[in-house]
């Protein structure tokens, strides 16, 4: 029986062996990023207007969010939301976008 539960052990961890593991994303930054994203799907009426848009423009109000917030303002004007819940969304359509490191 020892022998069938250390097979049954050894099989769990190959199996999961470098598979991604979502669970250590904090639930927080999840959030973050979903109230942002339904702050911009109420204003702009599609959820998937974000990929019409240029690069550029993600990477310009990334910095704005974070110059803000490194001056001591912690919430965006227009959303009432965090700049830095912004600045996590304007990373994720980046990294989405194709923003792995290689200049996109």
């Amino acid at each position: 029986m020892i022998i069938l539960t250390d097979h049954i052990s050894n099989q769990h961890a190959k199996a999961d062996a470098g598979k991604p593991r979502p669970t250590l994303v904090p639930v927080s930054l999840i959030e973050a990023v979903a109230a942002v994203r339904m702050f911009g799907c109420a204003k702009y009426h599609d959820p998937d207007n974000w990929r019409q848009v240029e690069p550029q423009r993600y990477r310009d109000a990334l910095y704005r969010h974070w110059l803000a917030y490194l001056k001591g303002e912690h919430y965006d004007h227009e959303s009432g939301l965090p700049h830095l819940w912004h600045l996590a969304r304007n990373a994720a359509f980046l990294i989405e976008m194709g923003g792995g490191g290689d200049g996109n």
